[in-house]
């Protein structure tokens, strides 16, 4: 994966990851230090895992300890930060804050009951009000990003393209209420949405509601109306896929330019073995081409 910034623009820099599950904070971190650069993790306790940002200099750190987070940044000089990997939202019970988490609290005000998009945007303004700059992680993995067409062996058909295009306005109109970023179309019949189980879960109970008399369903991820592309973008890995054809579908949509694969050559791989196209569209339109 080769990283946009170039060595130049980060060298001597300390790049602050803020880092949820999966493996992608890792990667951005590995993409940083190839690029010259330094990076500081603060790895969310319950959510980041151990094995992934290891190999960096990491702090584990609570979710709400907002003033242990910000001073750990400080203290290695960080003023570019990365949120990325998914974090749970807790209960309000759950939460304790403390002073500086507080505070915080209360300056993101009523976002925090919006849904995930309104509170993403809150702490990526609160967190620029704070000093830092921050970076989406598709600027340091651009070879991660889904590329416009089919991707691997296989493409979508005429039929394909018209459940992709339906797809598209499902989610459209789902992230225009901050629900979701995914949908399953079959045969110009909506199987399942995204809501806030993921892409994953909404796969496990799709399976049972294929319909036989129609060709496979597809899997459509796109980016919301006005999301902040900083923080969530769409991500699917081999994990999707797996879900994808052990629901029967016939292929993966995803939106071009603005949606992250963990595993870009596993995904493309098992889509192959597993006779999925996985194409890449542009946000206006499902047209691949």
């Amino acid at each position: 994966m080769a990283p946009e910034h170039g060595a130049g623009r980060l060298a001597g820099q300390c790049v602050g990851i803020l880092a949820g599950g999966g493996p992608l904070p890792g990667q951005v971190a590995r993409a940083v230090t190839q690029a010259g650069g330094q990076v500081f993790i603060v790895g969310f306790q319950g959510f980041a895992e151990p094995d992934v940002i290891g190999p960096w200099p990491h702090r584990m750190i609570r979710l709400a300890a907002a003033g242990e987070i910000l001073s750990a940044l400080h203290e290695h000089g960080c003023r570019d930060l990365v949120l990325i990997g998914p974090v749970r939202r807790p209960s309000l019970v759950n939460l304790r804050p403390d002073a500086t988490g507080a505070r915080i609290l209360a300056r993101i005000g009523k976002a925090l009951f919006a849904g995930d998009d309104g509170l993403l945007g809150a702490i990526v303004r609160v967190l620029g009000e704070e000093g830092f700059t921050i970076r989406g992680a598709h600027e340091y993995l651009a070879g991660s990003v889904a590329r416009r067409g089919a991707m691997g062996q296989h493409a979508p058909d005429e039929a394909a393209l018209a459940d992709m295009e339906l797809g598209r306005r499902v989610v459209r109109q789902l992230g225009a209420l901050d629900i979701g970023q995914g949908c399953v179309v079959q045969g110009g019949l909506v199987l399942a949405v995204e809501a806030l189980e993921g892409t994953d879960r909404m796969l496990e109970r799709v399976g049972a509601l294929r319909q036989p008399d129609r060709p496979g369903g597809v899997l459509v991820k796109m980016v919301k109306p006005g999301q902040e592309r900083r923080a969530d973008l769409p991500t699917i890995g081999p994990r999707t896929v797996a879900g994808a054809a052990a629901a029967g579908l016939r292929g993966i949509a995803i939106e071009a330019g603005a949606t992250l694969m963990t595993d870009p050559a596993a995904c493309i791989a098992m889509a192959d073995e597993a006779g999925l196209f996985l194409a890449g569209f542009a946000g206006g339109d499902a047209k691949t081409t």
